[in-house]
């Protein structure tokens, strides 16, 4: 769960999975293009690169190839651990006694 915290702690990388989850199976040209063009951001193809690698590295994006082209997908099922830990608790909360004893 620690590479998907510190994946998540790069706000390039966040705004990488927004562009993502907003348009899914993107190629490093067009993820460039539209994180300068809708965010204003002028990262050079290498620094987009490495933040895909981390990214894909902590599951949260996946690959595949298409002659030349290569694809980037959005994977959530990294995130469904924290989300069970603790956002579906946090519903439950007051529902019933989570003190724990000292």
């Amino acid at each position: 769960m620690a590479d998907v915290f510190k994946a998540l702690a790069d706000p390039t990388r966040r705004i990488i999975l927004d562009e993502l989850a907003e348009r899914d199976g993107q190629t490093l040209f067009e993820i460039c293009g539209r994180l300068l063009m809708i965010h204003g951001l002028s990262s050079s193809r290498q620094a987009v690169s490495q933040h895909l690698d981390v990214l894909e590295a902590a599951g949260l994006v996946e690959t595949r190839r298409e002659g030349r082209y290569k694809f980037h997908h959005i994977n959530t099922k990294p995130l469904e651990p924290i989300v069970e830990r603790w956002l579906n608790k946090a519903g439950t909360a007051g529902t019933e006694n989570t003190r724990r004893p000292r």
